[in-house]
């Protein structure tokens, strides 16, 4: 509930687009999710995080995993969390693509 990544920033019309979109994931394998559609959901090292993420999972007590799941949810805007087998534990709303921050192409 902290900025940057902060869910204390998002209304009740938001928050109902989020959980419909995290909702639509749970019909699909992991398989689907990461390898058939890897373009936009995928696992990434902690190491490739911002340092304001990686600060933030050592605050919570979570610096001890080695990657973090992205999933998509349209165009910068991300959701975040651990893979824990079947169960994502979901951390972050990343409206702005924050967390890990892909280079701008051809620059």
């Amino acid at each position: 509930m902290v900025d940057p990544f902060g869910w204390h920033e998002i209304g009740a019309e938001k928050f109902n687009e989020i959980r419909c979109k995290l909702s639509s994931f749970e019909s699909r394998t992991w398989n689907e999710l990461l390898v058939q559609d890897k373009k936009h959901n995928h696992s990434v090292p902690i190491d490739e995080l911002c340092k304001i993420a990686q600060d933030r999972l050592s605050e919570l007590g979570q610096d001890d995993i080695d990657v973090l799941v992205s999933l998509r949810l349209s165009g910068k805007e991300r959701i975040w969390g651990i893979r824990a087998n079947h169960v994502f534990k979901i951390l972050w709303w990343d409206p702005d693509h924050q967390v890990c921050p892909s280079p701008k192409r051809y620059t």
